[in-house]
């Protein structure tokens, strides 16, 4: 695990499950404010989504949430901050400003060059 402060640990922690609650309430309201008045839980398959909802947000928002899942579960195996990539640390400012990093800027950087359609939504 990288080394942090017990401080940094605690921001970093809150930070992360601030982040997922937000995600939470996005996607709420969002599905709260479509214009056929969209019930998930009578969603049994991708096409029952009406058209006014924005399905690329709600992945991107969800692919958020599982990955702050993963740092989460990280977090509590005392194996969150290192980069997946180079093993080097994340950084307790890049954590901050995102939670569910999986790497350091340079990796990320090189990542998204290399795999540019990752970004692209699946839903």
């Amino acid at each position: 695990m990288a080394d942090f402060t017990e401080d940094q640990l605690t921001q970093l922690k809150a930070a992360m499950q601030k982040r997922y609650i937000a995600l939470q309430e996005e996607i709420r309201s969002e599905l709260a404010h479509s214009n056929s008045g969209f019930d998930i839980s009578l969603a049994d398959n991708i096409n029952n989504i009406p058209d006014d909802i924005d399905t690329a947000l709600i992945d991107k928002q969800i692919n958020e949430m599982r990955e702050l899942e993963v740092s989460l579960k990280q977090f509590m195996e005392l194996e969150f901050g290192d980069c997946i990539d180079c093993d080097g640390e994340i950084g307790f400012n890049r954590l901050m400003a995102y939670p569910s990093a999986q790497r350091c800027i340079q990796c990320q950087n090189q990542y998204e060059k290399t795999f540019p359609h990752e970004s692209n939504p699946s839903l």
